[in-house]
């Protein structure tokens, strides 16, 4: 068993830092931080005085399964936001390598737009525009959509995306591949 691994694991499952419990356990920062990169082994006693300070048993420690499982379901805090820092573009799922579609909340301020030069790359996206209005040019072709409103095209026509609407716009997109 990787003692350290599954000692993190829990500590984070019971939303402690490690300074947190070396202060409730009376170990230093360091030892716990240690402990958890796998540097040292605890002793048996400093073992169970972390585990007091979680709580959790030796017996639950060391048969509690904290293998990470695929990831399935995700919080709106754990989405990544891949945006410019004005339009979120929030991921869906973890960001790893290998993946094949990229989801995608996307949320446009009025006024912004994904730039003036137009996008390009392999693949296909689409989406459903959930609230406000959002200008969406490919190739030749330019519309405004609305709530309730779709799209879907290939990448490799050039395209761009603009709010020229006073209010916000929000939109799920799906893109394979993902293009980050």
């Amino acid at each position: 068993m990787d003692v350290g691994k599954q000692l993190k694991t829990i500590r984070t499952m019971r939303g402690l830092s490690q300074r947190e419990l070396a202060k409730r356990s009376g170990v230093t920062n360091s030892m716990i931080s240690q402990i958890e990169q796998n540097l040292v082994n605890p002793s048996v006693g400093s073992l169970k005085k972390i585990l007091d300070a979680i709580p959790i048993s030796m017996g639950e420690f060391f048969t509690l399964d904290v293998e990470p499982k695929d990831d399935i379901f995700f919080s709106a805090q754990q989405m990544a936001d891949l945006g410019d820092g004005k339009i979120k573009m929030l991921l869906v799922g973890a960001k790893r390598e290998g993946r094949q579609l990229a989801v995608l909340r996307e949320v446009y301020p009025p006024g912004s737009d994904t730039g003036t030069d137009f996008i390009e790359h392999d693949g296909e996206e689409g989406g459903v525009i959930i609230r406000g209005e959002i200008e969406i040019t490919v190739g030749s072709q330019t519309r405004v959509l609305k709530a309730g409103d779709s799209y879907y095209f290939e990448t490799r026509k050039p395209h761009r995306f603009r709010n020229k609407g006073k209010v916000e716009c929000e939109l799920i997109s799906a893109a394979t591949p993902p293009t980050f």
